[in-house]
């Protein structure tokens, strides 16, 4: 799948960011983003089955503190919104580390609605290909527990391969479950 990368920004994650793709729109997460509806999502427990936010409830001081703690970093904190209609459907991260010239990325469809449409992998790959179009990005990996069967297929198809298993790392349901590590190199 092939998405044409939005306009640079300084790698400080500074500047806003924005990346177009046929249906999305991949922005920089602001604070007018925490609404009742964000929120909700974090505290849904069918959107946060596969997290460890599963564990938290969330309120708007948390949001806004989480959103904070990417100021001045070199990490961002995307928004994923519909073109159509402007509306907020979910959320990225980018954990970029500058010394190993890597970056970790991470995507939450918040929007039940939204599931099952292909709209995770669109702002996936968009995000990908802009880490690796950079100069200072030469791999990007991403994770999820092996139950998550929707992550990893979105993982697969953008190109990622598997590189490490942690074996019954976490519980889910009371159950152990493997956490799934997939990476992609730039020159690959």
């Amino acid at each position: 799948m092939s998405h044409e990368v939005g306009q640079a920004v300084a790698a400080n994650g500074d500047s806003p960011l924005r990346l177009e793709g046929p249906r999305l729109l991949v922005r920089s997460f602001t604070v007018d983003d925490i609404q009742p509806t964000y929120v909700g999502w974090l505290n849904d427990p069918e959107v946060v089955r596969f997290s460890n936010q599963r564990f938290r409830r969330h309120d708007e001081e948390s949001c806004q503190i989480y959103l904070s703690s990417f100021e001045g970093s070199s990490n961002y904190f995307l928004a994923i919104v519909l073109r159509d209609s402007g509306r907020m459907i979910g959320t990225m991260t980018a954990y970029c580390n500058e010394h190993h010239q890597t970056a970790d990325i991470g995507v939450m469809l918040g929007a039940r609605e939204a599931w099952g449409k292909g709209f995770g992998l669109e702002a996936f790959s968009l995000v990908l290909n802009w880490l690796l179009a950079r100069s200072d990005i030469r791999k990007v990996t991403a994770g999820a527990l092996a139950c998550n069967i929707g992550m990893i297929r979105i993982m697969e198809r953008a190109g990622l391969r598997l590189e490490a298993i942690r074996r019954a790392q976490e519980l889910v349901d009371g159950q152990a479950a493997d956490i799934v590590y997939y990476g992609r190199f730039k020159d690959i």
